[in-house]
This record gives C-alpha cells, sequence and structure tokens, in this order.
C-alpha cells in the first residue's frame, strides 16, 4: 500500500511540475523545486555532483536540464523517508 502511494503521489507531483515548468526542467526551475537556497548552491552540487536527480546538458542549449519525471519521484521518496522518519520517532518515544 506504502508504494501504491508513493506511486501515486509522484504521478501527482509529476502532472504539476509538467504543468508548470514542461517536461524539462532547466537549472532556474531545478534551483527551486529541489530546495537550494541560490543559484551558486545548485552550481556547487553540479561541480561535487550531489544533485539528487539526474541532470543532462541539451546540445546549444545554456545550463542543465532534468525530466519532471525523475524531480517527482525524487520528491516523493523524500516525502516517504520524512514519513517513516518520523513514525519511528513516534514508536522511539512511547
Amino acid at each position: 500500500m506504502e508504494k501504491q502511494q508513493k506511486n501515486k503521489l509522484a504521478a501527482e507531483l509529476e502532472i504539476d511540475l509538467t504543468t508548470k515548468h514542461g517536461v524539462i526542467l532547466s537549472s532556474a526551475i531545478l534551483v527551486q523545486v529541489l530546495g537550494y537556497s541560490s543559484p551558486e548552491a545548485f552550481r556547487q552540487s553540479l561541480a561535487r555532483k550531489t544533485v539528487p536527480v539526474l541532470v543532462f546538458r541539451i546540445p546549444n542549449r545554456r545550463g542543465h536540464f532534468a525530466l519532471a519525471k525523475d524531480v517527482a519521484v525524487w520528491l516523493a521518496q523524500c516525502r516517504e523517508t520524512a514519513k517513516l522518519d518520523s513514525m519511528n520517532e513516534q514508536h522511539q518515544d512511547k
């Protein structure tokens, strides 16, 4: 059931991202939706190879790009992890 909910959330997020930004997200959008504090923080993450989703270049275009689908899946995974961590904390407090 939890996997089904995660897949549903990822699908909903993908629809939202695609509706607002299109199928391919630019660097400027990635800064925002991945939660970086600034474009420079995103550039640092690129340099360190720590961007949490697959980013790629497009010939004759500036910047880096990612698929809305990949970002949606990553966000859903982050939420699921946070949810499990919260549940574990509640069980430990009892």
